[in-house]
């Protein structure tokens, strides 16, 4: 198979971890050899988490500037952060919803204009899929399932070849019980929010 390499970018505490986890499971349910790294930046603190993971054979878990396929952002500004690792064939998901960091709040930073973020994101990838993650986690019943929206998204494009059903099995084998239906009702909000990018 075609060696996919996917950037996942977070604030601590947002589900990066769990949405990498996740993945590597049905890729494992898949047959699809899998690699993964993560970066853990002050995480508790709100500090940055980034996961690298590889799709079919591959020697490193490294994805240098400009070779990313996809990535998978859950805040806005940690999109444009991370835009360095891609290319003009790269295909980006970003959720909407800000979470400022600490300076901004403090009136030490200025956060950036979303809709000239969009512009330069379109300008520099192949492809932007952007939407509210936290609004459509909100109504499958939990905020913090903004990750699953996401892989649901992801799972939709069809770039990683991993079928719905095998990530829905990773979700209810990777996450608490108490959680299950929520993710996976958040998975499917998130699919059909890529679906209506088309």
């Amino acid at each position: 198979m075609e060696t996919k390499r996917l950037i996942i970018v977070a604030v601590g505490g947002q589900g990066n971890l769990l949405a990498s986890k996740v993945l590597g499971e049905a890729a494992l349910l898949s047959g699809v050899p899998v690699r993964m790294s993560e970066i853990h930046g002050m995480a508790q603190r709100g500090g940055v988490v980034e996961s690298a993971i590889i799709f079919g054979d591959a020697e490193s878990t490294i994805i240098s500037d400009g070779e990313a396929d996809l990535l998978v952002s859950f805040e806005p500004s940690e999109t444009l952060r991370a835009l360095k690792r891609c290319n003009s064939n790269t295909v980006v998901i970003t959720n909407l919803s800000p979470l400022p960091p600490f300076t901004v709040a403090i009136g030490k930073g200025t956060y950036p204009d979303l809709s000239e973020a969009q512009k330069l994101i379109r300008k520099k990838t192949a492809r932007l899929i952007a939407f509210d993650a936290v609004k459509l986690a909100a109504e499958a019943g939990n905020v913090m399932a903004v990750n699953m929206a996401l892989v649901g998204a992801l799972i939709q494009t069809g770039i990683i070849p991993l079928s719905a059903e095998n990530v829905k099995t990773a979700i209810r084998t990777r996450t608490k019980k108490t959680f299950v239906d929520i993710n996976l009702k958040a998975f499917d909000f998130g699919y059909k929010a890529a679906e209506k990018e088309n």
